[in-house]
């Protein structure tokens, strides 16, 4: 299973995620971490849904490939609750508001993943 621990990012990677939860928190939003580092066993299960297992697309990166395969992990995904759920909605005002902190923290979303943040 991927860690969700915050220490197993880079130093200051970890710093960004603290500023967004803790900007996210204010904002009335609960940001959580759902992936830092991924093994590549688990990478390569991730790859192989939408092509040779059943399931969406989930990340174009092989093992080895993705920012959360290295250690310490260059990447972290997030969910966002709001009023007590989930919300996926990832063009809707709270993850307009994590990808606003974030790009002014210097991190990057990937164009199809607006969960994953990365230097």
């Amino acid at each position: 299973m991927a860690s969700r621990k915050p220490e197993q990012l880079a130093p200051k990677l970890q710093a960004a995620w603290n500023v967004l939860d803790k900007e996210m928190s204010e904002a009335g939003y609960d940001a959580i971490l759902t992936c830092t580092h991924r093994s590549n066993e688990e990478q390569d299960k991730l790859y192989a849904q939408g092509r040779s297992e059943p399931g969406p697309r989930v990340t174009n990166a092989k093992a080895g490939q993705s920012k959360h395969n290295l250690v310490p992990a260059q990447a972290f995904d997030i969910a966002i609750m709001v009023n007590g759920k989930l919300d996926w909605n990832t063009s809707g005002p709270a993850w307009k508001k994590a990808a606003e902190i974030g790009k002014r923290l210097g991190l990057t979303q990937l164009s199809f993943e607006k969960a994953h943040f990365q230097f």
